[in-house]
């Protein structure tokens, strides 16, 4: 049977290194802590947690112009809210025009 082996501990160096251009820090230095939790106060009105089921290719042309696309998909619903609040009639059908 063969015996295990152990490597060596390295050797101890002494702890206490006095170097001037990197001094120990002090609580002085360091200062009073800082915590910080959450997102703090909202610049904006706070939205709301919702579910929303969308077509796959709407979703896949927001997702696809990168970074943001839940943003830029509110931003779409703003402008057709605020294009509707304005009064002015929404086309919903093509007009054909005879050649």
């Amino acid at each position: 049977m063969k015996l295990a082996t152990t490597a060596k501990l390295p050797k101890k160096t002494s702890a206490k290194v006095n170097d001037p251009d990197n001094p120990a820090w002090t609580e002085d230095m360091l200062g009073a802590p800082v915590l910080k939790r959450g997102r703090g106060p909202q610049a904006a009105p706070t939205k709301v947690l919702t579910s929303l089921r969308l077509d796959a290719d709407i979703l896949e042309f927001f997702k696809s112009k990168g970074a943001g696309y839940q943003s830029r998909i509110n931003a779409a619903l703003r402008m057709e809210v605020e294009r509707n609040l304005t009064g002015r009639p929404r086309t919903t059908t093509r007009k054909h025009v005879a050649a």
